[in-house]
This record gives C-alpha cells, structure tokens and sequence, in this order.
C-alpha cells in the first residue's frame, strides 16, 4: 500500500541536463511501484509542505521552458542596419561626405533609415499580436500541498491527507501531487499513480492522432520514454478520465524544455538572406572593376585627380540599387498587409519572398491534412459489411453508459439520426452495467425494450471482446463462432488497423427475462455482431489545397509522429503517394547525402523525432531546395526553426508559435497557398527593380567610362548623378502595387544571381547603346563638344527617362502594355518622374545641378532615341527569354 505522507530516504531524483537524463530517470520510474516512486523522489501523497516547495523552487527553479528573451528597441534596430546592403551605403555615405558630396550623403543616409524604419515597425507589430494571443492564456495546475507537520495517520480520510489548489505553473516542482482531469495540460513530465479511465492527448509530442490510454501500474518491459504507459510529459492534455501523478522533472529539464532549449540561438539563414548576400557580392564584384576604371580614366584623361575620386564615388553610387532597402521593405509590407487580410499574421518580413521561393512544403498531419478529431468512420458486421444493426447496438451501449465517455463515445453518439431512430429515452429501458476497467478492456449494459427481451451490449478491444464470445451473426442468423469462422473475423479486424482504423467490437447476449442484475461472470457466451471503426479523417479542402500546391510547384511532404497505417491511409487520401514511406528509424541508419537521395523518392515520413524531423529539413536544403515547415506542436519546433519559412497557427504550443515566422490564424493549406502566390508576387516586383536598375545602372557605367575617356569634361556632374539616381527610385517605389503575370507566380521563385548577370550583361549594354546614340546626336547635331552643360544636360534627361520607362518592358515577360499592363501608381509614377526630368533643365533648380535649357530638336531626338532603346530591348528580352528561359 503507497504511504500516505512523504518518507524520507534516497531524496529527490536529481532533475537530469539532457534528454537522456530525463528519460533514464522517467525509466526508472516506470518501472516502480507508486508506493516506491514516492519514496524515490522524496514525497507522498498528501503533498509537500509550502516550506519545502519553496525550497524546491529555489533548487530547480521556476517551472518554465527555455524562451527567446525579448530584443531590446536598439537591439533590434542594429540588426536590421547591420546588413550587407545597408552597410554598403553607408559605406559610400561616408565616402561622399569625406570627399564634399554632403548632399548625396545625406540622400544615401536618409533612404537607409527610412527602409529600417519601415521594417521595424512591421516586425513589432507583428510580433505584438503574437504576443498578444501568447498573453490571452494563463495556466494553472491542480496540486496536493500539505498543511500540518506531521504525517497523517494511516486511517486519515482523503480530505484530510491534503489541501488541493491551484498553483501557477511556473510554481510546480519535482515531488509535487497533481491532480488531472478532462482538460488539464500537464504542468511536467510526470509518473501516473492513479489513474481512472485516463486518455491523454500526445499529438504535440509525437503526432499520434488518437488519444493514448494512461495507467498507473508499473512498466513490465524497457521501453522509449515516449512510449512509457504510466508516465504523462509536459505540454500534453487530458481528454478524458481523471489521474494523480506525481511530478518527476520540471522546466528545461521535461521533454519539452529540451526541445524548447534546441530552437533558441539564432535563426538559419533563409533563401532570401542567401539570395540578398549574393547579390550584393555581384554588385561590389561590378563594383571593384568599374570605379578603379573610372576613377584612373579620368584621372589620366583630366589631370583633375580630386574630381576623378568624386566623380568615381558618384559611380559607385550610381552602380548601387541604393533604393533597395525600401522596395524590399515596401514590397514585403505590402504583402504582410495583404496576408493579414487573410488573417494571417507575418512576424519577419522576408518570409513572404521565402514563402513564394518554397518548393518544398514539409508539414505535420494532425489537424492540417486532418480534421484533428475522432469521427466514426465505418460500422460493419463481423465480415466488413456495413451495418445499421451494428451502429445501434454500440449507440445504445454508449448512450446508457455512466461511466467517463470517452472521444469514441462520443463519435458514436455524434450519429444523431441514430438516436432519432432508437429513441432510447421512450423505447428503452437500462437495467444495468458492468463497468470499464483495465484487466477486461470492455464494458457492457443492460437494457429492456418495452415487451421485449433484455439484451446485454458490450464493447470494447477486440480480443477481449473475442474471448468472451462463442457465436456470430451471419446473414442475419446466429451460428456457432467456428475455428475457419474466427480466422476470417480477425482479418476483418486486422484490415482495419492496418489502414490505420481504432477498431472496437460489438457482442450481445439476449438475458432471461426476470434478471435483474449483473456481473462480469455474464459476459459470456457472447455472440460477436461486429466492429465499430475510428479515425481522424482528412478535411475536405486537404486534397484540393496539395493538388493546388502541387500545380505550383510546391511538392508535399508529410512529416509526423504517427505510425505507418494511419499515416498512409490519411495520405492516400489527400493524394499524396504512398508508395515509398520513410520512418524514424531508416533515417537514424542513413548519412546526410543517403538521407538526402532517398527524400527525393518520399512523401511520407513517419514515427519522427524531432531532431529527425529538423534533419530532413537540413537535408532537403543540401539538396537545394526552398523548405518551409507547418507545424503546430512541441516536436516541431526544431524544424520550423530550420526551415526556410516556420508557419505555425495561433492554437499551436508556444514554442511553435516562436519558433514559426508567418502564424496562421486559420490551420488550413488553402490559405498557406495564397500566401505562397503572394510570395511570388512579391519577390516578383522586388526582382522587377533589381534586373532593370542593375542593368540600366551597369550600362550607364559602361557609357560613363567610354565619355570620360574621349570627352574634355565630365559626361555628367557628381550631383547629377545622384539627383538622376533619386528620381529613378522614386519611380519605382509604386512598383510594389504592379500586376505580376499568371506565369510568374505558376512557380516557385528563388534568387537567381546567374539570371541578374544576364541582364546586366544583355540589357546593359543595350542600354549604353543608346547613351553613345544621345552623344552622337549631342555632339554632331547641337555641337556639344564646347558646351559641357548641354551635354550634360542631355545625357541627364536621356538617361533619367528611359531607365525610367524602361521598367515597362522589363516588368514583364509578355508584349508590355498590350499583354500586360502595369499598375495604375507605377504608370502614374514613371510617367510623372520623366516629366519632372524634363522641367528640372528649364526649372529653378537648374543652376544648383548645373543643368541648362536643351533645344527643342533635342525633344524630338529624345522620342526617337528612348522608342527605339524600348523596342531593342523588348527584342532582347524576348531573345533572352527562349535562350536561357528567363523571366
């Protein structure tokens, strides 16, 4: 018999540092008897003492999981400063200052502080309703604590042996006597030592979508902690039935903070972390060439060293999509916005372009291919035929039950049409009941129809329920249970599991009229009508929601806890192939590039870990592909955290939540697919500005080291390129409203460094074309060669309009204007900006960047220069598009 008080002896079982610690010492427990649990850990049932939980407290701790702590204001300003782009313009900032371009300087800091900025205030508002739905929950745990000093007599009465209260969680440590029912989370990793009808929902843990029964005898065999019947984790939730347990482990030290403390540190870097870092390694390689060659150019052609170096550093600017921080800022934005319409929250801004890079969705099955919820799924005879009989039999056993009901009771009972056919409360009458327990695994009632015979109805795991009876129903008669008979049933009943059922059976025996009560000697001689079968379905938008994935681009795979049959049959049904499943255990026996090959053939994986889950993560990305991970549960959290793109929902544990970048407030892949269109719609606009002023910014560079070398004058002023550079970004920033093609977003959308370089090559050259074209026509037809403002003027509203209506024929891959249309604002903006460009030479401004009033036959040149460098370079891209498949 366990002792009622704490006995003092071996002292508590040291909270172990890892994984491993925690669960040799749950495994030890296990295989106790609860009166020898307590004993080890130093406690009993009545509780501890308020005096030696507070002591406790302080030894361990506070019963908290490890937890991302809050980034300070400043911290997080600096961050989002201390980017490779961000320090690359402050970088030519200060070179501007140093050597006299105070104005440009100023132009480069602003546009800097205005992009963090914007991307500040996105990630703390997100981040604040993240916290805000964190804040709505606040958990508490039932606890024994005793009040008197000495140990209670033996006799004592249970309201005597200790008070019961709630206790915040964070209060709760090893020793502690909880007490758990329907709808408790439990507070730690705990040792079952009573328990009633007790069903814990694990799918947090391990994925397994059914309930998993909890018992309080000791462990016969060694087995997993995870798999241990009489020990509870951290995190999980009581379905049904009522349980005392006594607390093992606490904090970071459970199962749970484990896996909490393996998703802190800093995040992976993403695709579109990798992808910004490449591109800027592309523009200072440009940049390492082409400003030495100015700078020498024009410092050998001039003899003006000073000028050269300003000149040459207005380059470097003019080399540099200096506006790129606010287009990506502005873009993302835009599509955070967008999303939250859809309510769906975007705590980091970058995962939006990772969600329309994504090729690969790696996501659990619980509640996202599955409704998350038991339903009644077949009912059959004892041969797999459907039938009623069999239906209205398990209804009125789970209706006249007093017992606890359980999730299957109550997917039986959901089967109202049932009980408007029955009508158990006018046709029926109970008589009695043989409860639940654990050695029989059934239960039976008794019920009397009016002026007919009493039938006893029992229910419950299929072979008990087979050892208690010795007759069938077949064909709608009652034949003796045969050896031949037998085998033929249970293969009806073994089908079902290997599809992934919850098979219960149904037996019945009529009773004699005049008895009035019962025992377990009575369920005997049974006569087996069939089984009952239970599953977690799939939700009806599953399918449709992968088969649209799969259209754009985006390869499913499912990732979970479960075992094998319910995971194949839950895939086989949302159509995702089954034909090569993986399981935990063939991945420990595989290095990474064996891992790697074999995901290439696999859409499901199952009977994970979670650091199984986080390494197939790891592996599809050294393959090359886009990952992102939805997942709602404890055993996620590594791999969200691994992922390119984490996506948890708002009822998902904390640690999911903080380890996911976009959280859904609906769980559903539907809308996991508009955010992934928008994704590309945005990474779509942002590559829009990156090709067009990469190439156009690379060709004027071209044209600026071919003037410099023949001209006696700077082709162009310091400020006037930078004002010329201004002007073209303000262009774009409408850019983030434009349209994006059908065939754009049809796919998914990753950096591609190759595919900028191109466009620098191709278009670039196209676009110094025609600024040797404007020379031409400056110097021949309007004598320039004297006259440096003219020309500089020229070649400023030259290159001003047609790198700034070049972005309507590099915006799209189609015939501009005719298959495709830009967006209201950016034709509004482009078209503004040119003919602010116009009216700066005549303007009061002029004389500040040493522009000049040009002749009214240049405007005529202009139209035909700029038509022409639009309709060469629509030649070009299209060219481009056959040859290398850009788009």
């Amino acid at each position: 018999m366990a002792r009622w008080w704490p006995v003092r002896a071996r002292g508590v079982a040291r909270q172990g540092g890892t994984p491993g610690a925690a669960g040799h010492e749950l495994a030890a427990l296990a295989r106790l008897t609860p009166d020898d649990v307590l004993r080890r850990l130093d406690t009993g049932l009545a509780g501890l003492l308020p005096a030696e939980a507070a002591a406790r407290l302080a030894q361990y701790g506070p019963n908290e999981v490890a937890r991302e702590k809050p980034r300070s204001v400043l911290r997080r300003l600096v961050e989002l400063l201390v980017t490779p782009l961000s320090m690359l313009l402050i970088a030519l900032s200060i070179i501007n200052y140093e050597t006299g371009e105070v104005r440009g300087a100023i132009v480069i800091v602003v546009m800097v502080i205005l992009a963090v900025a914007l991307s500040f205030v996105q990630e703390y508002r997100s981040s604040q309703a993240a916290e805000r739905l964190r804040a709505m929950v606040r958990t508490t745990a039932t606890v024994s604590r005793r009040t008197g000093t000495d140990p209670p007599p033996l006799d004592a009465p249970l309201s005597a042996l200790g008070d019961r209260s709630e206790v915040p969680l964070a209060e709760v440590v090893p020793g502690d006597i909880v007490h758990l029912s329907a709808g408790d989370i439990l507070p730690a990793d705990v040792r079952i030592l009573a328990a009633k009808d007790l069903f814990v929902n694990q799918a947090s843990l391990t994925g397994e979508s059914l309930p998993v029964e909890k018992f309080a005898a000791p462990a016969v065999a060694e087995k997993p902690a995870l798999e241990l019947d009489n020990v509870a984790f951290m995190g999980t939730n009581v379905i049904s039935g009522t349980a005392t347990a006594a607390v093992v482990v606490t904090g970071t030290h459970t199962y749970f903070g484990n896996v909490a403390s393996s998703v802190l540190g800093a995040p992976a870097a993403t695709s579109f972390d990798r992808g910004i870092t490449r591109f800027i390694g592309l523009i200072l390689r440009y940049m390492a060439v082409m400003v030495p060659l100015v700078f020498l150019v024009n410092g050998l052609t001039k003899g003006n060293w000073l000028e050269a170096l300003l000149f040459a550093v207005a380059v470097a600017v003019g080399l540099t999509p200096e506006m790129l921080p606010m287009v990506v800022t502005v873009n993302l934005a835009k599509g955070a916005l967008a999303m939250a319409r859809k309510k769906v929250i975007v705590k980091r801004l970058n995962a939006i372009q990772n969600l329309g890079a994504m090729d690969v969705l790696c996501t659990d099955k619980t509640g996202t291919l599955t409704q998350g919820k038991v339903l009644l799924e077949r009912h059959v005879d004892a041969f797999g035929v459907e039938s009623e009989r069999v239906l209205e039999y398990a209804y009125l056993n789970s209706y006249y039950q007093t017992g606890l009901k359980n999730l299957l009771d109550v997917a039986v009972l959901d089967h109202l049409e049932v009980h408007a056919r029955l009508r158990p409360y006018v046709r029926f009458a109970k008589v009695d009941e043989i409860p639940f327990d654990f050695q029989r695994r059934r239960m039976s009632v008794v019920v009397a129809e009016r002026d007919g015979p009493r039938i006893l109805i029992c229910k419950g795991a299929v072979e008990e329920v087979y050892h208690a009876c010795d007759r069938i129903e077949f064909r709608g008669e009652v034949v003796p249970l045969e050896e031949e008979q037998r085998e033929r049933v249970q293969e009806v009943a073994r089908q079902f599991n290997d599809d992934g059922f919850r098979v219960i059976a149904v037996a019945y025996r009529e009773l004699p009229t005049g008895q009035t009560t019962c025992s377990v000697a009575d369920e005997a001689h049974l006569v087996l009508a069939g089984y009952i079968a239970f599953l977690d379905p799939p939700k009806e938008s599953a399918a449709e929601a992968i088969r649209v994935l799969q259209a754009h681009g985006v390869a499913v795979k499912v990732l979970t806890g479960d075992n094998e049959a319910v995971s194949r049959n839950v895939c086989a049904q949302v159509g995702i192939a089954t034909d090569r499943v993986m399981l935990g255990s063939d991945i420990d026996a595989w290095s990474d590039s064996e891992l790697a090959a074999e995901l290439a053939r696999a859409s499901l994986l199952a009977k994970l870990s979670p650091a199984q889950k986080a390494r197939v993560v790891k592996a599809l990305h050294q393959s090359g592909h886009v990952v992102g991970f939805l997942g709602d549960g404890i055993n996620d959290g590594p791999a969200l955290k691994a992922a390119d793109v984490g996506v948890s929902v708002d009822t998902a544990v904390d640690i999911a939540k903080e380890s996911a970048d976009i959280i859904l407030l609906e769980k559903s892949l539907l809308v996991l697919e508009a955010g992934v269109i928008e994704g590309r719609k945005v990474f779509g606009n942002i590559t829009k500005y990156i090709k067009m002023g990469a190439s156009s910014n690379f060709g004027n560079a071209f044209s600026v080291l071919g003037a410099s070398a023949f001209l006696p004058f700077l082709p162009m002023l310091p400020v006037q390129i930078l004002v010329n550079n201004l002007l073209y970004d303000l262009s774009q920033t409408a850019i983030a409203t434009d349209n994006v093609d059908d065939e754009y977003v049809a796919a998914p959308r990753q950096w591609d460094i190759d595919n900028i370089s191109r466009y620098m090559l191709f278009l670039g050259p196209v676009s110094s074309l025609f600024d040797y074209v404007t020379f031409a026509v400056l110097l021949g037809l309007f004598g320039a060669w004297t006259q440096a403002e003219l020309f500089q003027t020229g070649w400023f509203v030259e290159s001003l309009v047609s790198q700034t209506l070049i972005v309507h024929v590099i915006r799209t891959g189609r015939i501009p204007f005719v298959e495709s249309r830009p967006s209201l604002p950016l034709l509004v903006t482009t078209v503004g900006i040119c003919l602010l460009g116009l009216w700066l030479p005549t303007s009061f401004l002029a004389p500040a960047l040493g522009l000049t009033a040009l002749p009214w036959g240049y405007s005529v040149a202009l139209v035909f220069i700029v038509g022409g460098y639009m309709v060469c370079t629509q030649l070009v891209k299209v060219w481009m598009i056959r040859r290398f498949g850009l788009s």
